[in-house]
């Protein structure tokens, strides 16, 4: 027996759970069951909304929103198909309806299109009066195909339906960011608070934008406005840091990294960079300190590891060093950066072999940086595999073919190997290059740069080139 809704007084959700653990049936009104089934989508209870969406189209067959409702579940559950031929069937219904090309919009991102999405977000917009959750959709359609420019307009369309969406607000930002259009996030961000002077968010996205462009005492600012709109913001208080620091104002920064540690519990960020500004000040026992604490708060956090390693490698302290970059590299293995680091370690370890394992890591993981390949190069030299030295020089030409200084040294290990033909013909290219930065071949060949033969070679360079 169904029984009304005023005789089971109470919230309608509260009264729907109530219902699921009796035999009974309570009848809801189709809103009341539209409201069940928000608040179970919106808090990841996609169980229960389905169990409503059947109970509510049970007492009301012909409602189209709990249909629409339907459709969600289904386009979330990827049952794409389902999905589009219930739609087909409420569109002979209501094809006016603006939720039916949204649901559509949905289905077509799911499969990539985004193109076919966007323009039926666009014919939804036309058959409604408040467009501002399409133009969010439109926005992160627009974001799929890296349109950053229009993303950018969809969401501040939603900021000015509300200016306190700031997950709008911070879409629009990370647009101007990823465009690099700096100047145009402050010149949007000012005219922002102009309207809203107390918002700490825009204050502290404003910060960042004057920090990325070195503003420092304009960024330095934001961050106090942003804590004087709320001095509970951790955020403003930790970027404030980063750029107290970069003024070299180390203590200054430590107290505002403490004070974050003060309204929330620690984090492992701020013991880092509270270590970093010890470090700077000279204070080694203090840095060491919140280095340890750093990995100790969150011994995942690798980069507390290499930190740890930087100390040690800094103090010579090569064997320490060593562990602590394995540890480093046991949590994030595919680091280039890491295995470069690993490879230092080991060359000042004399362990060349196994800084060349190192190199070779770093090298096949994207790092292809012009001094990769030369201290990679000095390596297996000094593992007396001059081959393998001036192949990977060569390996590094094919990324620096400009880089007269890979030229010089290859040059230099050509003399090395008693291969005077080809030393002749890297030397005479470096020459050519950039005669210059001869001083690279001078300081690194001594016993080759004073010699008749290279001599000769630079004199005949210097003739044909005036």
């Amino acid at each position: 027996m169904a029984l009304e809704s005023n005789e089971r007084p109470g919230r309608p959700i509260a009264k729907f759970e109530s219902m699921l653990k009796t035999d009974d049936v309570y009848f809801f009104d189709a809103e009341d069951f539209e409201d069940i089934i928000h608040h179970y989508l919106n808090n990841g209870k996609v169980a229960l909304a389905k169990k409503a969406i059947k109970i509510g189209l049970q007492q009301h067959p012909d409602s189209i929103q709990l249909k629409l409702l339907d459709v969600e579940v289904l386009v979330f559950e990827n049952n794409l198909d389902d999905a589009e031929q219930l739609l087909d069937k409420l569109q002979l219904l209501d094809s006016s309806n603006e939720e039916i090309y949204i649901q559509r919009a949905n289905i077509y991102s799911k499969k990539d299109n985004h193109e076919a999405a966007i323009n039926l977000l666009y014919k939804a917009l036309d058959l409604t009066d408040n467009g501002y959750d399409i133009h969010s959709l439109l926005g992160m359609e627009y974001l799929f195909m890296d349109d950053f420019q229009m993303a950018k307009k969809s969401f501040m369309k939603c900021v000015s339906f509300d200016e306190h969406d700031y997950s709008s607000l911070y879409n629009v930002i990370y647009c101007f960011e990823f465009l690099e259009d700096f100047d145009g996030a402050i010149y949007y961000l000012n005219d922002y608070l102009d309207r809203n002077p107390y918002c700490e968010v825009a204050w502290h996205q404003l910060g960042k934008q004057y920090f990325e462009k070195r503003l420092y005492p304009e960024a330095l600012t934001a961050y106090d406005f942003a804590i004087i709109s709320d001095d509970t913001f951790m955020g403003a208080y930790f970027e404030k840091g980063k750029v107290l620091e970069k003024m070299g104002k180390y203590l200054d920064a430590i107290e505002n990294y403490e004070t974050t540690i003060e309204i929330e519990d620690p984090t492992s960020h701020a013991y880092l960079r509270i270590g970093k500004c010890y470090e700077m000040l000279n204070n080694n026992e203090m840095a060491k300190y919140y280095y340890y604490q750093t990995v100790h708060e969150d011994p995942l956090l690798d980069k507390g590891w290499l930190a740890i390693t930087d100390f040690y490698y800094k103090k010579r302290n090569y064997e320490k060093a060593f562990y602590y970059i394995n540890k480093a590299l046991n949590i994030d293995g595919e680091n280039p950066l890491y295995w470069k680091k690993c490879a230092k370690i080991n060359a000042a370890l004399k362990k060349y072999d196994q800084a060349d394992y190192a190199y070779k890591q770093a090298v096949d993981l994207g790092n292809y940086e012009l001094t990769t390949w030369l201290k990679w190069a000095e390596v297996a030299q000094l593992n007396n595999d001059l081959n393998s030295a001036i192949q990977i020089l060569a390996q590094g030409r094919e990324f620096y073919p400009e880089s007269a200084r890979l030229q010089y040294k290859m040059a230099g290990f050509h003399l090395l190997g008693d291969d005077p033909i080809n030393a002749r013909i890297v030397l005479i290219d470096a020459l050519k290059n950039d005669i210059e930065k001869l001083f690279f071949f001078e300081e690194e060949f001594p016993q080759f740069a004073a010699t008749e033969w290279t001599l000769n070679i630079i004199a005949d360079i210097k003739k044909a080139s005036n």
